[in-house]
């Protein structure tokens, strides 16, 4: 996962993170609250990120950053409230490792 700065634009180009299950128009149109579209993003991250430690390393990390918006590689773009509430979300994110348990190593009965 690859992401980019532009300190001119201040867009983070975010790769997969911050991407949503949307399509069409529906991606151009940027976001700019988060509570309503988490549900287009959620189900992707738990799957697909590694870890609430490597997220909340990320956040700590892009929090230095004056963004005016992040561009994920799919779905829409977020901009205004939206930015900082991703971050906060993604920073509390329990994913990836985080949801295996021993049910998911047991032998089929």
């Amino acid at each position: 996962n690859f992401q980019f700065y532009d300190p001119v634009s201040k867009i983070l180009f975010s790769g997969d993170l911050g991407a949503s299950l949307i399509g069409g128009e529906a991606a151009k149109k940027p976001v700019s609250s988060l509570a309503g579209h988490v549900p287009r993003m959620e189900g992707f991250h738990r799957r697909y990120m590694v870890s609430n430690k490597v997220m909340r390393l990320w956040a700590q990390m892009v929090r230095k950053l004056p963004i005016d918006m992040i561009v994920p590689q799919h779905g829409a773009p977020m901009q205004g409230a939206a930015v900082q509430e991703f971050i906060a979300w993604a920073e509390s994110l329990p994913c990836g490792v985080d949801l295996m348990s021993e049910r998911d190593y047991a032998v089929p009965a």
